[in-house]
């Protein structure tokens, strides 16, 4: 009979996204033992970390978030340090729309990070890219992040402190047995203090029988690259809504054009059975507003994108802990940003039980 090796370590991190690569680098960092175990190869566009951009900002009304991503910002540049990568441009970003956008500004203010309101007129001198709409604000701590090499950063500095990063490695069934857990793939177990479970779109599957988690939406987005120059852009929230499904969000990419995007109306999905395809209404959506509000593309040449979102009814995160399970899920299709500061908190978590802002909790 052939016996299945069996690997103990202080944590193990399911999940090898941007989320639980941040969080097996600081633990790595604190000199903890970890293995980290990624389901698919390393680069793969199942889930929700790939592409090439996404947008940095601490523009938040909410406190908890402003304190996150203001955490996570000096950590994105130690971790550019740390692994001679260029991930993180300021470019400066704006919020705009006939919303009153003053709650905002006054967050970001009281968190000693201002910004400023600046007069459509002198909007528009500036950035003729885009065509504003109502109040605009001006956060100058804003920008873009590298998805793709983020990633790949993170678990570098993560394998640099010590991490065993496994590709290719699914786990086949979590439990947790008295004040342990055992972690089932096809090389053996995995046997740990703690584990981390950093799995997205597959949260409720893998966690099933384990804890409780709240209603999670996984729905597939469809965002898209438009043609245009992409210098001199800031990246941009347009608080908008009829006729389009939501808000949109963009930013300049660099080799392939202004990312453009509805938050968090893509149709639900099964992750493990996906199309990747956009749909034809959304798509003729974004196109129309693209016309409408974006004179520095081309409205008519596009890439689209496909990525998933897991989302919780009220956009919050879960970072928690039960047992010896450790959560990080629900981000809601804007977590990217804070991938650094959550990797601490996620940390904190399976090491000290250290528990951050209440609205986290399961």
């Amino acid at each position: 009979m052939t016996v299945s090796p069996r690997r103990t370590t202080d944590v193990v991190v399911i999940g090898g996204g941007g989320v639980g690569s941040a969080a097996a680098w600081r633990l790595a960092a604190r000199g903890t033992d970890v293995v980290l175990l990624e389901w698919f190869t390393a680069g793969h566009v199942f889930g929700a970390s790939h592409g090439a951009s996404r947008i940095f900002r601490v523009t938040y009304s909410e406190p908890d978030y402003v304190e996150l991503a203001r955490r996570a910002h000096p950590l994105w540049l130690e971790l550019e340090s740390l692994t001679g990568k260029e991930l993180l441009e300021i470019t400066g970003g704006i919020d705009h729309g006939q919303v009153p956008l003053k709650a905002l500004a006054d967050a970001v203010a009281r968190a000693g990070s201002p910004g400023s309101f600046v007069p459509v007129g002198e909007a528009t001198e500036r950035w003729p890219g885009i065509r504003f709409d109502g109040t605009v604000f001006f956060h100058p701590v804003s920008g873009t992040l590298d998805a793709d090499a983020a990633v790949a950063a993170l678990q570098s500095a993560a394998a640099s402190a010590g991490a065993q990063i496994r590709h290719e490695s699914p786990v086949k069934r979590l439990r947790v047995r008295d004040d342990l857990v055992e972690v089932d793939t096809d090389d053996g177990t995995v046997v740990a203090r703690a584990a981390v479970v950093t799995v997205g779109a597959w949260s409720a599957k893998l966690l099933d029988g384990v804890l409780t988690l709240p209603p999670l939406r996984v729905t597939q987005e469809q965002p898209a690259y438009f043609a245009g120059a992409t210098t001199g852009w800031p990246s941009f929230v347009h608080h908008i809504e009829d006729p389009y499904p939501s808000g949109v969000y963009g930013l300049a990419t660099p080799g392939h054009g202004i990312k453009a995007g509805f938050h968090g109306v893509g149709p639900v999905v099964d992750p493990d059975n996906r199309d990747f395809l956009p749909e034809p209404g959304q798509l003729a959506a974004l196109q129309d507003y693209a016309r409408t509000w974006l004179p520095g593309v081309d409205p008519d040449t596009f890439t689209p994108i496909s990525c998933t979102y897991t989302s919780t009814t009220n956009s919050d995160f879960i970072l928690d802990r039960v047992g010896p399970v450790v959560v990080g899920a629900g981000f809601s299709g804007h977590g990217f940003k804070f991938l650094p500061a959550v990797g601490e908190v996620l940390a904190d978590l399976a090491t000290t039980g250290k528990r951050p802002a209440a609205r986290f909790a399961l």
